[in-house]
């Protein structure tokens, strides 16, 4: 049984390991509520996985140690559970999707820990581990579905009630559930006037679908950026706590997510992961109701692989209307790129790209397509060059 005793005594247990990181308050996301962020993006191996990782690793009998320890991870769990058996000096095996970023499998095995990549998704890697973990002996570290992993993730709770008494609400992202389920039990068991808000990605609802149908389901598949809550079936346990000790769960879009990482960039000089932007997400994208009160986003992560990071600031700039695309049909004759050029200039927007087509079979034979990429301050920037482009008599296509 999970128990508040045991996510104090994780919390002891944790000290010389973890670092207690910093809640910050940004007081420029928001003008409805106040939010508060709690930067586990900043915590050793740049993830909260560590503190439910190293406080299931340090109580296993001298028995279970000399045997090892196997895990299955999407990233962030795999450099917890690695740092953990390092610390402990014991073997450890992490089975990690094919598809997941590349930094967070080179990060795992600088911590000393064996890789095994395997094709497909976070469960396809859970099933290999649990088949090399029969063969083997070592005992299995699940990510989430483990009540001294749990009570390791609740310590976060405990963290964020002394950081800020005056709590209305917190803001949890959600995969298997182990994080929310440790942060949700610890909060109500001493704040039960607190709400607890869980945020999965559109493309990844299994908790969120598992509770609203009260039964637990597994997904067809997962497609989402937030690579981290990409899990198609959440556990039994962490299920039966969202249950009972979680408000309410709600979803956000991949684009949802990309404004969120660009506004911690911009705003807060955050580097979040998908998974560790969606609570941001969904506070800027109203999904709960915290107008007027005390809100803490769980900032959960901050591994994001930099060879996405271009395309996700690309998403979040188009989300927020400072970056635009647009495809004019204008006469091919001298002069009209200049008018163009002229009226964006003079409404204070940047041309970066230019592309010039002749029309196509069905358009006037004196027809051709300008389509132009330009940078903006905003959607109503956008509309204010669209109408001056409108007036002066240019057929705006897209």
């Amino acid at each position: 049984m999970l128990t508040l005793d045991k996510i104090y005594h994780a919390s002891y247990v944790l000290k010389e390991v973890i670092r207690p990181t910093d809640m910050i308050k940004a007081t420029n996301l928001s003008d409805d509520c106040n939010i508060y962020l709690k930067t586990e993006n900043l915590q050793v191996t740049g993830s909260f996985k560590v503190r439910g990782a190293y406080y299931k690793i340090s109580q296993l009998s001298e028995e279970e140690k000399a045997k090892g320890v196997i895990a299955c991870s999407a990233g962030n769990h795999a450099q917890g559970v690695a740092l953990a058996a390092a610390k402990n000096n014991i073997k450890s095996l992490i089975c990690i999707p094919s598809g997941a970023p590349i930094s967070k499998v080179e990060a795992t095995k600088s911590y000393g820990a064996e890789v095994c990549l395997v094709n497909g998704t976070y469960d396809d890697a859970h099933d290999k581990a649990v088949e090399l973990q029969r063969e083997s002996g070592a005992t299995f570290i699940h990510p989430f579905d483990d009540e001294q992993v749990i009570a390791g993730q609740g310590t976060i709770g405990l963290e964020i009630l002394d950081q800020l008494p005056e709590l209305d609400a917190v803001i949890v992202p959600v995969g298997g559930g182990g994080l929310i389920s440790g942060v949700a039990f610890a909060i109500k068991q001493l704040r039960p006037d607190v709400k607890v808000y869980g945020v999965q990605s559109a493309g990844a609802p299994s908790m969120y679908l598992s509770v609203a149908h009260d039964k637990i389901e597994t997904l067809p598949g997962v497609n989402t950026i937030s690579d981290g809550i990409a899990v198609k079936t959440p556990g039994d346990n962490t299920f039966e706590i969202c249950k009972q000790y979680v408000d309410e769960i709600m979803t956000v879009t991949d684009d949802e997510v990309a404004t969120a990482i660009l506004t911690l960039m911009e705003k807060q000089k955050l580097v979040a992961e998908g998974a560790g932007a969606v609570s941001v997400a969904a506070a800027l994208f109203n999904k709960f109701p915290i107008k007027g009160k005390n809100v803490v986003c769980l900032v959960s992560g901050g591994n994001i692989d930099v060879t996405i990071l271009s395309r996700v600031i690309n998403r979040g700039l188009k989300m927020t209307g400072r970056i635009v695309d647009i495809t004019l049909e204008l006469t091919d004759k001298p002069g009209e790129l200049q008018n163009v050029s002229k009226i964006i200039a003079d409404l204070g927007a940047n041309v970066v790209s230019v592309n010039h087509d002749r029309a196509e079979i069905n358009s006037d034979i004196n027809s051709c397509y300008l389509k132009l990429s330009m940078e903006t301050r905003d959607h109503g920037h956008i509309l204010a060059i669209k109408k001056a482009l409108k007036e002066q008599g240019y057929n705006i296509i897209n």
